[in-house]
């Protein structure tokens, strides 16, 4: 197995050198020789280096740098004479493209181009230029690089200033997007087949007997008796649910907060000048019972809101017993199960109001919020007619809706209630793999784990990426704290999970190697 990655180690920076020497000290006599077989590249403190390996051994490298002068500079002054400004807003050179002999075939090469263009887009390169040697020059042209300025260099060493554009990273990119990367995402969620819904009038007949067959289905997976199904985000849906909060003039509520959406919960809430306190929690840790209880028993709070699925940990929060205490109390219970709904069997009945949306645990397209009541809501003439929730709940489609998104969802629906157990599976399956005796501790639900790394791991997400293999840890509230987070929604979970366990195999090895002799 060929895969790539950041090196990072004492061992590979060795392995490296020798590597170095091999070609530009005995197969291409740019230096002179010399016993240890060892060369250091001048520039190996500013080096960042992507390296292949088959298993556990290193057989090819490239070097990025972004520090000027390049090498190239010295050699026909600097690139900005050459090429166009757009090109030259933030180059990179890449130096040291070295395989060795015995696995120069199509697959390595592939495999390298593939993490070169991957690693240079990622650090928003503009533009990458190298040197390269005329006997490889098929080689780079296969890459994608193109001459930019005439050959230097001396007689057995003769070079071609060459250029890799952002143009082509993103080409490089939507080809590899369409054929063999995965995704370890907790939406929007992959796509196999397309609807077929496309061309149907949302006035029509057949798209209404759509529309009621979606709705059937959700209220019989949600426990609920009525439903909203509006064209936008689970923000959107957290809107609509707090504007009936606002409109209807309930009094004062009581915020629960754990995690980033819980705290977007309340900012939202703040925004509709809603009258509520907050229990607020540490990440990741559970509410007290006792504590909610004995600020409810006060008669203080008319409602309650929270969410069940606190995606930035991965916390499931105990809706049953936040639905026994609304009960014992008198509140109206108010949740986001945008993260949730899907993921788990479980009951709305006793909510207020929650919501929910396409593109998360039920592997539809991303783009339709829902909104789930027990009971109609009354118009509210000072809400925005989007906003008022009524206007879905009277049978009518009041607005536009994409047939395409609806029918997306129907073909969805279908694999319920079978879905649940195989979430739940592949959950187990995501738990066995090595590197979860990282993961986050907190209540799970089987949709994502959140993973800590220690710094022995800090490179893992983009070396993941080198290898077509995307984890989520972009948000800046998974920065923060170091998290990455791996979902089990995605339709080829199954093949991303065979190749993650692969990959990982050989990567711990080559950090447990490090570790045992440091």
């Amino acid at each position: 197995m060929y895969w790539c990655k950041i090196a990072q180690t004492n061992a590979e920076f060795e392995a490296i050198a020798r590597l170095n020497y091999e070609t530009f000290v005995e197969e291409i006599p740019q230096h002179e020789a010399n016993s240890t077989r060892i060369k250091v590249d001048r520039f190996h403190r500013e080096n960042t280096y992507v390296v292949v390996y088959k298993e556990t051994e290193l057989i090819g490298m490239v070097a990025f740098r972004d520090q000027r002068p390049f090498s190239i500079d010295e050699k026909i002054g600097e690139i900005e004479g050459y090429l166009p400004k757009e090109n030259c807003v933030k180059p990179c050179e890449i130096r040291l493209l070295s395989v060795k002999k015995g696995y120069r075939t199509g697959r390595v090469l592939l495999k390298l181009t593939q993490a070169l263009t991957t690693f240079a887009y990622e650090k928003g390169y503009t533009a990458a230029v190298i040197s390269g040697t005329t006997r490889e020059e098929k080689l780079y042209k296969q890459m994608g690089f193109k001459q930019f300025a005439p050959a230097v260099g001396a007689k057995d060493a003769i070079f071609l200033p060459m250029v890799l554009t952002r143009h082509e990273f993103e080409q490089s990119l939507q080809h590899r997007l369409a054929t063999e990367q995965f995704t370890f995402y907790p939406g929007p969620v992959k796509q196999l087949e397309m609807s077929d819904y496309s061309d149907l009038s949302h006035r029509s007949l057949p798209f209404y007997a759509l529309y009621e067959r979606v709705q059937k289905k959700l209220l019989h997976l949600s426990n609920a008796n009525y439903i909203g199904v509006i064209v936008g985000t689970g923000t959107l849906a957290n809107e609509v649910m707090l504007a009936q909060l606002k409109a209807q003039q309930l009094g004062k509520g009581l915020i629960l907060t754990n995690g980033e959406f819980g705290e977007r919960l309340r900012k939202q809430a703040t925004r509709w000048s809603l009258s509520f306190d907050v229990v607020e929690k540490d990440w990741g840790t559970a509410f007290d019972g006792d504590e909610v209880a004995s600020l409810l028993e006060t008669g203080a709070y008319q409602w309650m809101l929270a969410v069940q699925g606190e995606t930035s940990t991965g916390t499931c929060n105990d809706l049953e017993h936040l639905s026994e205490l609304a009960k014992q109390y008198h509140v109206k219970l108010c949740i986001d199960s945008i993260s949730t709904f899907g993921a788990m069997p479980f009951s709305l009945q006793d909510c207020y109001l929650a919501t929910a949306v396409s593109g998360k645990a039920i592997g539809a397209l991303s783009g339709l919020a829902f909104v789930f009541s027990q009971s109609l809501v009354p118009p509210a003439a000072t809400l925005p007619a989007y906003l008022d929730l009524a206007n879905y709940q009277q049978g009518a489609i009041p607005f536009t809706l994409p047939a395409m998104l609806l029918g997306n969802v129907e073909v969805a629906l279908q694999a319920y209630p079978a879905r649940y157990e195989q979430l739940q599976q592949r959950f187990q399956a995501l738990l066995q793999l090595p590197i979860m005796q990282y993961q986050y501790r907190t209540v799970h639900y089987p949709m994502l784990v959140t993973v800590r790394l220690p710094s022995t791991y800090s490179n893992l997400p983009i070396d993941l990426a080198l290898n077509g293999l995307l984890v989520h840890g972009e948000s800046h509230y998974l920065q923060q704290r170091g998290f990455i987070q791996f979902s089990v929604i995605q339709p080829d979970f199954d093949e991303a999970l065979a190749r993650l366990r692969e990959i990982l195999y050989y990567y711990e090895q080559v950090i447990a190697a490090e570790q045992s002799t440091s």
